[in-house]
């Protein structure tokens, strides 16, 4: 299972290494270790699935428009970002151009190339995964793309741009499109909410990352009113559960819980990272809840999964990113991570 495309559990392997699943500490996954607000919980557990959900998520839809500021028809709600960004393909990438910055999620690739498009990739250099702004936006500007894919915070890196950076990255696509994932903001800021940032960009929010329901799965797409609606014209009717319309509303009306939870999330990753780092572990320096860490001294990212993997702890290998010699691990609850750092420090003693 080396080198897979999505982080998570596979239960087939698991049980083939003799482990219950439900057993396994996952750090490949990078949602909110403290799980869905109470509210959450009690909406799913109460929800009457007998009836078709809402085709246009009506109520989710009007505020999620008030809470970022933006207009009703700006907003495009769907089954996770994850189908957000293959209707943005279908939309604006069939036999078009698309230039991804990278490394980073392998599903900007998979659904541009299968809609035809032609993609080139700009991939930011180890160590840091960074790249001199002046550097960026003359390469992007040369590269005249349709569509600039950004993840920013990035995933896996957990590098993170500025606001100004971001604007002056949309005016470098221009007349081309931004589409800014934006999956993580709100581990960084403790805020899941924001306008647009420019007219030529659209922004993608996970909520299935920020509520912990990544079994119902939600989230959010925000851009002009023309974008909005060619986004829409290729969703397939009732993309977005009712369970996950309900979800969406009730984590909303606990926004307390989540800036909460969000805050304590951010202190564990430091902890962890600084953790890691004191048992010798070689971290990428990272703005949210995951890091990178190399473990070409270990083996490569496929190799230390599975040599972790017997101890009921599963960390992202990142050979699909195209960092074969990388791990990424995103924080868990304190006992959890301690757990992991004894582990890890074992194994690296072996």
């Amino acid at each position: 299972m080396s080198g897979e495309a999505h982080g998570g559990l596979h239960p087939t392997e698991l049980r083939a290494l003799g482990l219950d699943p439900a057993e396994v500490l996952d750090f490949s996954v990078n949602v909110n270790p403290y799980g869905p607000a109470p509210g959450v919980r009690a909406e799913l557990a109460a929800y009457d699935p007998s009836s078709y959900p809402d085709r246009e998520v009506s109520d989710l839809r009007a505020s999620l428009a008030h809470l970022n500021g933006v207009d009703l028809e700006q907003v495009v709600v769907g089954n996770g970002t994850a189908e957000l960004i293959w209707l943005a393909a279908h939309a604006f990438l069939r036999e078009r151009r698309a230039l991804i910055i990278g490394p980073t999620f392998g599903e900007y690739e998979r659904a541009a190339s299968v809609v035809g498009a032609q993609v080139e990739d700009l991939v930011l250099p180890p160590p840091d995964f960074a790249m001199e702004t002046t550097e960026l936006l003359s390469r992007l500007r040369a590269a005249r793309a349709d569509v600039v894919f950004l993840c920013n915070p990035n995933n896996p890196t957990g590098g993170l741009l500025d606001d100004t950076v971001v604007l002056e990255i949309a005016d470098a696509c221009a007349p081309g499109l931004l589409i800014l994932d934006e999956a993580y903001r709100a581990f960084v800021t403790l805020n899941p909410f924001g306008p647009l940032p420019a007219e030529n960009c659209i922004v993608m929010r996970s909520m299935t990352k920020d509520f912990a329901i990544p079994g119902v799965r939600l989230g959010y797409a925000l851009a002009a009113p023309e974008y909005a609606a060619q986004l829409l014209r290729y969703q397939p009717p009732w993309s977005v559960s009712g369970t996950a319309q309900a979800a969406g509303k009730a984590g909303l009306a606990e926004l307390d819980y989540l800036r909460q939870t969000l805050g304590q999330t951010r202190r564990l990753a430091e902890e962890l990272q600084n953790g890691l780092r004191a048992i010798g572990a070689q971290v990428v320096s990272s703005s949210t809840h995951y890091c990178l860490v190399d473990v070409s001294s270990l083996g490569g990212g496929t190799n230390w999964r599975r040599r972790l993997l017997p101890h009921g702890l599963q960390v992202r290998d990142c050979t699909s990113f195209g960092l074969p010699d990388y791990v990424r691990v995103g924080a868990r609850l304190p006992g959890q991570n301690h757990r992991l750092l004894q582990a890890w420090q074992a194994r690296m003693n072996d």
